[in-house]
């Protein structure tokens, strides 16, 4: 069985925590930890969490927003980290964990439970990935920072049982906003964040009828709202509005459970 829960999803912090139970054993696993060590303990103790609960943490790529405290939470908790060796190099030097490894583009990685499948995305980091969760029957995919379709990647994530995906901004909002003309470009680029109408045209080429749980996720605060994000996937994945999952930027999202 996998449980999946956001602390936080946006340019604030995002962190997501994915979670597989054999009836026996369990494993959990952090996705991104881009907020402060007190703000994610915090956020942690909110979903049930301590630290020490945690075996793993994997980081996405270098931006702020993402590697936060990784680096220290899994020092701190003795915590297995992965990351690609392009957002090792990055992050600049640093002393290497205990129990770091390199992630890689198409290579599982066995975490306890749960196997990871990490995928490379169009986005303006070093070498930034994705991640498709299983627990040998379930899966959840996370897409939170692209810019763009790729074949290799709705490859990596067509026909999961969830899918947490990035609807950035609206594009008309974009354009109107006060931003100036280059964070616009770099935004709506296709090496930067998807829309909406991008994120839309995803779910159609990825979502199967195993799909079950859809969450709208990395949402900006000025340029996209809850409302116009569940009215442009429900329309696509044929659902009401009210059954797409909004990840906030503060308080994530509630766990949502598979299997």
């Amino acid at each position: 069985m996998i449980r999946f829960c956001s602390l936080g999803s946006g340019s604030s912090g995002n962190a997501t925590v994915v979670e597989a139970t054999s009836g026996i054993t369990t494993t959990r696993l952090l996705v991104d930890a881009g907020m402060s060590m007190r703000e994610i303990e915090l956020r942690l103790a909110r979903a049930g969490l301590a630290g020490s609960d945690l075996d793993a943490v994997f980081v996405t790529h270098e931006h702020g927003d993402h590697v936060g405290c990784a680096l220290a939470l899994a020092e701190r908790y003795g915590l297995a980290l992965w990351m690609s060796r392009g957002t090792w190099r990055a992050i600049g030097p640093t002393a290497i964990p205990a129990r770091f490894h390199f992630a890689r583009d198409g290579e599982s990685i066995a975490v306890g439970d749960l196997e990871l499948h990490p995928f490379t995305v169009a986005h303006d980091a070093a070498e930034p990935l994705q991640l498709r969760c299983s627990d040998g029957g379930s899966c959840v995919g996370i897409l939170t920072d692209l810019g763009s379709i790729t074949a290799h990647m709705v490859e990596s994530v067509t026909g999961c049982d969830a899918l947490v995906l990035e609807c950035n901004h609206d594009e008309g909002l974009l354009a109107a906003s006060r931003y100036p003309a280059s964070l616009k470009a770099r935004i709506g680029g296709r090496f930067g964040h998807l829309s909406n109408a991008t994120a839309v045209e995803l779910l159609g080429r990825v979502a199967g009828a195993r799909l079950r749980h859809l969450v709208a996720a990395h949402l900006s605060r000025e340029n996209n709202s809850p409302q116009l994000a569940r009215s442009a996937l429900a329309a696509r994945w044929g659902s009401r509005p009210e059954d797409i999952v909004v990840a906030d930027p503060e308080r994530g999202f509630d766990w949502l459970q598979l299997g």
